[in-house]
């Protein structure tokens, strides 16, 4: 079965296999990862998967390209190096660690609403309070 597998080439390398293709498949794939790049990054302010869709994209281009595939391979050893140092951890730090995140998290999402609307969210809520 392994023999059949090498005789029998995948739906990109079919693509890869003229100069059309090539180059077809670099645009594709480079619009594609673009496309969910920038989508990843409207998103990371805001709650929710805006890092995972960005390297999402990344994986999209290091499909076709090479440096995005060394990129990709550093960005998932040093999340994955990050997760095991946190899990590592006290649950103390952890939480101090966590009540810092999401201050950060919040910081990004009051200086992203002040900008972009002019709104000040704590003005808003002190309001809201009193």
């Amino acid at each position: 079965m392994g023999a059949k597998a090498d005789e029998d080439p995948g739906f990109l390398d079919k693509l890869r296999a003229t100069p059309t293709g090539r180059l077809a498949l670099k645009i594709g794939i480079g619009a594609l990862g673009s496309l969910v790049i920038a989508l990843g990054i409207i998103l990371i302010p805001f709650p929710g998967p805006g890092w995972a869709i960005v390297i999402l994209g990344l994986a999209i281009w290091a499909l076709e390209f090479a440096w995005a595939k060394s990129l990709l391979q550093f960005t998932r050893r040093n999340v994955k190096a990050w997760t095991t140092w946190i899990g590592r951890r006290g649950v103390p730090i952890r939480g101090v660690l966590g009540v810092v995140g999401l201050g950060f998290v919040a910081g990004v999402v009051w200086a992203s609403v002040r900008v972009s609307f002019g709104v000040d969210l704590i003005d808003k809520a002190r309001e809201w309070l009193s």
